[in-house]
Order: C-alpha cells, then sequence, then structure tokens
C-alpha cells in the first residue's frame, strides 16, 4: 500500500525493510538509504515515463548523490519515499527524496543529480521529451 506521509513530494513509493539491510548496530545500514532512493527514482522512471533501462538511447548517470541522516530505522519498519524535482535543466535533473518510518517520522533526506547521455557516446544530451514532460509534474513549486 502506497502512503503519502505529507505534501512536500509528488510521488510516493512503499518499501519493506529487510533483515539483511539491518548492520552490526541493530539499525539500517546508511548505504541501504541510497540504494532505496535510487530504487524511487527508477522506478518511478520506468512506470511513470516509460523509460526503458535496457534499451533507451538516452540514460541518466549520477554526477552527484548526498544523504542527510535524520533518525534510525530497522527491520521490520516500511519506509515510505517521497520523490520530487528540484531542479530540471535541459541535460540533467536533481531528484530529491524523503525517507519515512511508518510512524511518519523522517529518516533521511537526499538527493541525486543525474545527467542524461547517450548510451554509446556518454555525451550529455537534452532530457528525452518523453520523460521531461512527466518530470515537470514533479518539479518542486519554490
Amino acid at each position: 500500500m502506497l502512503v503519502a506521509v505529507n505534501d512536500d513530494y509528488s510521488h510516493w513509493v512503499t518499501v519493506p525493510t529487510r533483515w539483511k539491510d539491518n548492520d552490526l548496530y541493530g539499525h539500517v545500514n546508511n548505504v541501504v538509504h541510497y540504494s532505496l532512493m535510487d530504487t524511487a527514482i527508477n522506478e518511478w522512471m520506468i512506470t511513470a515515463a516509460g523509460f526503458d533501462p535496457r534499451a533507451a538511447e538516452a540514460i541518466g548517470l549520477c554526477v552527484e548523490s548526498h544523504c542527510s541522516y535524520k533518525a534510525e530505522v530497522s527491520f521490520p519498519d516500511t519506509l515510505a519515499l517521497g520523490l520530487r524535482i528540484g531542479k530540471l535543466g535541459r541535460s540533467s535533473v536533481r531528484w530529491e527524496i524523503g525517507l519515512y518510518r511508518s510512524d511518519g517520522t523522517l529518516i533521511a533526506e537526499g538527493y541525486f543529480v543525474h545527467v542524461f547521455v547517450e548510451r554509446e557516446t556518454r555525451r550529455p544530451i537534452a532530457v528525452p521529451e518523453q520523460i521531461r514532460e512527466e518530470m515537470q509534474k514533479l518539479l518542486r513549486a519554490l
């Protein structure tokens, strides 16, 4: 079940934590946060924007990422990940993600900057129009 925790984000994905996500200290390890953020972005790209990661001529490469940790989370918690776009350029996009525990507590906030490139040459190109149209729906109002 998808749960919108607040109106700060336009798209929500609900993800259960797994036993193997916990580290020696008994909480979800920091690398899992990045994996979940990447999953939320790619889930949206595939389902909402029609992106085909195996065949698309234009692909998004991560050139920058950041995560600020706010609270702990442990298995068997379920997380709600909110997704929005903070900035949309000609060939780049800044994804912003909030991770929330099932009780509504903010666990982490992060971002990924993707630059769209031509798959073969890896040269920057414009975000494909079909994807850009969908991305504009996630653009954060300032």
